[in-house]
């Protein structure tokens, strides 16, 4: 992973969280080529070796936008060929971050469309500010999502609504994601990083190797039947038995004191 990137900005606003803040305010956070590119880089580093990270923030440069979605003034007069090629990158960046190890919040600052509205479908979670909006415009343009918004949207929202939501282009409220169970809480706009860094930090504080391990078998499990997906628990829970960490949990519960967990 790199120390800088064009089109985003890294930052640990505490310890093993990592901020990943879309940085194109000019252009509404808009994903254009370069920031498909840092996207994948950072998300492949964090497949291979998330290192001390325990949690990955996601969010928006600005007041306006979380990610405006595909830069179409960048896709303007683009050959199909490139145009495929392109959206490969996204489609990695995004299937890189839904692969995380470790727990991704959305922190959505604003509108979240297109593209930008399937990064957050693609977070573990989503915290949204009150004036946050979010929509699926694809098919306004003749297209339909190609990063996980058609999979990622009905497993959140069932498929009646989200088959509104994706048929209609219409764009939805924070609050109406709240209620949809797209959202899992909105908050004023002052008190969104503020909201996020407070779960982020409860995370962080418990086993992280466990943490992992929920993510992994939730995952694997959402995609299969309900014995297979008992069988990927119980593998996954078997993992962590004989960790230095499940030791510290039941040390540190017995002392009356706060576990110290090492990833071990």
């Amino acid at each position: 992973m790199q120390d800088n990137y064009e089109t985003l900005l890294l930052d640990q606003p505490q310890e093993h969280v990592l901020r990943v803040t879309f940085n194109r305010p000019e252009r509404r956070n808009a994903m254009n080529t370069q920031l498909g590119l840092d996207m994948l880089d950072v998300f492949t580093s964090m497949l291979l070796d998330p290192g001390d990270t325990r949690i990955v923030i996601l969010t928006g440069s600005g007041d306006k936008a979380f990610c405006a979605g595909g830069d179409l003034k960048e896709r303007d007069g683009m050959t199909d060929e490139t145009w495929r090629k392109q959206h490969a990158i996204f489609e990695q960046a995004t299937y890189n971050m839904i692969d995380c190890p470790v727990p991704v919040i959305a922190a959505v600052n604003g509108s979240a469309f297109g593209g930008g509205c399937e990064m957050a479908l693609a977070a573990d979670f989503i915290y949204a500010a009150e004036g946050a909006r979010f929509a699926l415009t694809e098919i306004t343009l003749g297209i339909i999502p190609g990063c996980g918004g058609t999979q990622n949207l009905p497993r959140a929202t069932g498929s009646r609504r989200a088959k509104e939501i994706l048929y209609t282009g219409t764009p939805f409220t924070a609050q109406e994601g709240l209620e949809w169970g797209i959202v899992n809480k909105v908050v004023p706009a002052d008190g969104l990083m503020p909201a996020a860094l407070a779960v982020a930090e409860r995370i962080a504080g418990n086993g992280p190797l466990a943490v992992r391990q929920a993510k992994r078998s939730v995952n694997l499990g959402m995609g299969t039947d309900l014995t297979t997906a008992l069988g990927i628990e119980i593998e996954a829970y078997n993992r962590l038995v004989p960790t230095e960490d499940r030791r510290e949990g039941v040390i540190a519960f017995n002392e009356k004191r706060k576990p110290r967990f090492m990833g071990r």
